[in-house]
């Protein structure tokens, strides 16, 4: 199985300890955080990565090199030129991915930290949709499409406590956004009643189906694939998977973990 981890960012909450050290490379309990994410996926049975970099890319490709990619065939996605966002990142580096084993492949954040049980993503991403049979959406409004559709993305998603969510019809097919410390609220349905929908947070772990790859071709080089997912959920299957229950950090931040130089 292939996985993308997502390396290039600058590490801004890190700061001071990633303004001489890109964020993948920060330890946290002795081990930086890359290679603790490459073990985790090696032990689920990933033996195939895309790892993106930008922020200090020479000492993301010289420690792959000293410990000869951990056994694994490691591609470099290189973002020197440009820092390109999470969806960008992906589409950035679709040649090294559209022939993925399977036609999936896992997207990670390097600094979230998980005991998530991945082939629950796997199996998800391999299943067909549903016919939606939800309230949140008018019927009117809503595309109908036989069972067994192909889903695009499955991500995985808890219910916990935040400010900005994604939300989800009975199905668990996405439908929109919110922000509840704002009110605003995303939908490509004007009529979405959110108060309808199953409100859940992104783990920053999601299985993608290389078919949403072309789907990303005509977005520019930059930006957010929550944006995207919001953009082409009308008319593509995506999914969530509910992991409440699984251990899932965003040690991203200096609050969140006890990180040891």
């Amino acid at each position: 199985m292939r996985a993308m981890i997502l390396a290039a960012g600058l590490g801004t909450r890190l700061r001071p300890l990633t303004d001489h050290l890109p964020k993948a490379l920060v330890p946290v309990e002795g081990t930086p955080l890359l290679e603790g994410l490459i073990r985790r996926l090696q032990k689920a049975g990933f033996d195939e990565f895309v790892v993106n970099v930008h922020h200090f890319p020479e000492q993301i490709e010289d420690f792959l090199q000293a410990h000869g990619n951990f056994g694994s065939r490691i591609s470099l996605s290189d973002e020197r030129d440009l820092l390109r966002e999470t969806g960008g990142a992906i589409r950035h580096a679709a040649q090294l991915l559209q022939d993925a084993p399977g036609g999936s492949f896992l997207v990670h954040n390097v600094d979230i930290v998980t005991d998530l049980d991945y082939s629950s993503l796997t199996k998800a991403i391999r299943q067909g949709g549903t016919p939606r049979q939800d309230l949140s959406v008018p019927p009117e409004e809503c595309p109908q499409r036989p069972a067994g559709s192909p889903i695009v993305a499955t991500l995985a998603v808890s219910d916990r406590k935040t400010s900005r969510y994604l939300l989800f019809d009975e199905t668990m097919r996405l439908v929109g956004w919110t922000n509840i410390d704002t009110g605003e609220v995303r939908s490509p349905w004007p009529n979405l009643d959110p108060a309808r929908c199953r409100r859940l947070a992104f783990s920053g772990i999601s299985m993608l189906s290389t078919a949403i790859l072309p789907l990303m071709q005509s977005w520019p080089e930059r930006f957010s694939i929550i944006d995207f997912y919001l953009a082409v959920c009308r008319d593509h299957e995506i999914r969530g998977l509910d992991v409440t229950g699984a251990s899932i950090r965003d040690v991203g931040k200096l609050k969140e973990w006890e990180v040891r130089a």
